[in-house]
């Protein structure tokens, strides 16, 4: 999600490298090696969404110092909206429930943030977590919110220690906020600022000042903070604000870990723009327990292992191409008003593929489900030694091109295709044939589909043979004495609503754009309230209009690139001359994939890699297979995996 502050000094690698590599470091030698291995920790987003609160937040790092620290989990991240009241109204994009100071900063909400009281920010939080051994993260959004904006604040002069003045006048919020530039998936929370303003600059300079300001005081040792900056990378791409504040956190005193997100969209030359500026960047859109969101991380990293991206030069230290967050354990939904209430979706072969793949590309691994409700199965993925050793000193990682399927499974029967309603999103990330709900400009051809059937219902009916998609109209004032005082105001309108669930009401998001792991999780309804963006209006000429956004809905039929299959193989070598190979099976049917020894040798050029002089392990089922002869060959369960440790003499 949006831009992650982490306040601790980090003794993670010089605790975990061997010997060899130990030496005495200068102070100023840790200040410019930050992220020197790929961070590890937990965020709060997959299990709690944006409601978490103080006293679940510090159950769930304690629970972390206790089961994950002693395996190289240190940061402990409070992912976004931890400025955002908890209150009826409020919600993922809603407008006018923040909570900012006179300067247009977000601050905690008191009411979950009890100890953020009397302008104390995350200080006291950031104490206990750095009193448990671990860092302290929080994630903050692009440029200037739109609540401030609105308000138009003055903005601080984080220099001076007072509002910001040039050519002769006091600047305040409207004059940087950039509203032709609204984050793509919040629109009504945030803007970018004008950077080439020097208020824009003093702006910018006064948050990220704030944010290390707010440990500072309680820091024993030198602390590392780990900012992670979301909606300015991937589809919402701002290179002045990255470059800006790349700039501002190496010249505080306490070194930032910088870390960029979401990542939709990214290529490897987008990568290698921001790749010297961070420690850290998404490369995919969120990421969520669904084999369809698994699958689709098997491209882009290899195209960032093949550009060489693993592990080059950061913000004063090293970056790493970010798979983002495990959703495995209990979690909760996307954009969710309720915290962790399910079981990850994935199975246990799909686990094991992503903490596999995850590991072997050296990615940061940031568990995202419930702490508090961790179980055995879970707590065994994440702290597999052998994946472990792998992610932080593995080198030459890359995709192992030579292997074939022994066995191809057959192609799936086609079926209908299903029908999602889902917010606006983007074609490439859909699977094929699905037909979807979004919003757009009321301009637009094609938004007047919507008529009003015998029974009342409204329906949209350009789908020739397939089904109609139909909403039942709710009438304002049938519920509440609230609700029919307000009656009159939103004479005309109506709650939508579909069976079964008549207290959900649909609703709208503007410019709404969502990842592959929304889709048929994310849900467009929310617990009916008098709000403008569940108000519809069905007009005379077809259009089914929302009162908040000013955008026509309607349906439309994307086709997109079906989910990845096949058999597909990375490798690395180990830093005590070990050889991993890992077969991974992305077909629906169990496989056989097949590698040569030969091919294997090619690629590792110079080692000792032949019939009869490697002996052969598997990571999961822990067996010994003893001597390799020509080929290794082996069975893979659908969607799984095969984890190989080769030690040739």
């Amino acid at each position: 999600m949006a831009t992650l502050l982490l306040l601790s000094y980090s003794i993670l690698a010089s605790l975990l490298l061997a010997p060899s590599h130990q030496h005495r470091t200068t102070t100023l030698e840790r200040e410019v090696d930050r992220a020197r291995i790929p961070p590890r920790g937990w965020n709060s987003y997959d299990s709690y969404s944006w409601i978490i609160s103080e006293r679940e937040f510090l159950q769930n790092a304690q629970l972390v110092a206790k089961h994950l620290k002693p395996f190289g989990y240190e940061y402990v991240v409070v992912d976004y909206l931890w400025y955002r009241r908890k209150v009826e109204g409020a919600y993922s994009d809603s407008l006018g429930y923040d909570v900012i100071d006179e300067w247009g900063r977000m601050l905690p909400d008191p009411a979950r943030w009890p100890s953020s009281r009397g302008g104390k920010g995350f200080a006291e939080v950031a104490k206990k977590v750095h009193d448990m051994g671990l860092k302290f993260g929080i994630h903050v959004m692009r440029g200037i919110s739109t609540q401030a904006v609105n308000a138009n604040t003055p903005i601080f002069d984080s220099d001076k220690g007072g509002a910001y003045e040039e050519s002769g006048r006091r600047w305040r919020a409207g004059d940087i906020g950039m509203k032709e530039r609204k984050c793509a998936w919040m629109p009504n929370g945030f803007m970018s600022v004008n950077l080439e303003t020097g208020a824009g600059k003093a702006f910018v300079r006064s948050l990220y000042r704030q944010y290390a300001e707010w440990g500072v005081d309680f820091v024993i040792i030198p602390v590392t903070s780990t900012v992670k900056h979301d909606c300015v990378f991937g589809e919402d791409f701002d290179l002045p604000e990255i470059t800006y504040v790349s700039k501002v956190l190496a010249e505080l005193d306490r070194p930032i870990l910088y870390s960029l997100s979401p990542g939709t969209s990214v290529t490897p030359a987008m990568a290698k723009q921001v790749s010297g500026l961070a420690n850290m960047y998404r490369i995919t859109g969120d990421d969520w327990d669904n084999w369809g969101d698994v699958a689709s991380h098997f491209n882009i990293s290899r195209d960032m292992a093949a550009a060489e991206m693993i592990g080059t030069g950061g913000l004063m230290g090293k970056s790493w191409p970010d798979l983002d967050m495990l959703p495995l354990g209990w979690l909760t939904n996307p954009g969710s008003n309720e915290g962790s209430h399910r079981l990850s979706n994935l199975s246990l072969a799909e686990q094991q593929t992503q903490m596999t793949l995850w590991s072997i590309a050296k990615s940061p691994l940031m568990f995202g489900g419930d702490m508090i409700k961790l179980d055995e199965k879970t707590l065994e993925l994440l702290t597999n030694p052998a994946l472990l050793e792998m992610n932080l000193f593995s080198s030459y990682n890359m995709e192992f091109p030579y292997v074939s399927e022994v066995s191809r499974p057959k192609s799936p029967r086609p079926t209908d295709p299903p029908t999602r309603l889902i917010r606006e999103t983007s074609p490439d990330v859909l699977a094929s044939g699905k037909r979807i709900f979004h919003l757009q400009d009321c301009t637009n051809p094609g938004s007047n589909g919507w008529s009003e059937s015998s029974d009342g219902r409204v329906c949209w009916n350009r789908n020739g043979y397939l089904k109609p998609i139909c909403f039942h109209k709710r009438r304002l004032g049938s519920a509440t004495n609230e609700e029919k005082l307000v009656t009159e105001e939103y004479d005309g309108k109506h709650h939508l609503t579909v069976d079964g669930t008549p207290e959900l009401c649909l609703d709208a998001a503007s410019e709404k754009k969502l990842t592959a792991g929304h889709i048929g999780q994310g849900s467009v309804f929310s617990r009916c309230r008098l709000a403008t963006n569940q108000m519809w209006e069905l007009a005379d000429n077809g259009m089914l209009v929302n009162s908040y956004a000013g955008l026509c809905a309607t349906v439309e039929t994307y086709q997109a690139p079906p989910i990845p299959t096949g058999a597909r193989s990375w490798m690395a070598t180990g830093r005590s001359g070990e050889i991993y190979l890992a077969y991974f099976n992305l077909n629906e049917r169990k496989t056989v994939i097949s590698a040569k020894l030969s091919d294997l040798a090619g690629v590792l050029r110079g080692r000792n890699i032949k019939a009869g002089s490697c002996s052969c392990r598997e990571v999961w089922s822990g067996r010994n297979l003893g001597t390799l002869r020509q080929a290794l060959a082996k069975a893979v369960e659908p969607h799984g995996c095969l984890l190989f440790v080769l030690k040739c003499l």
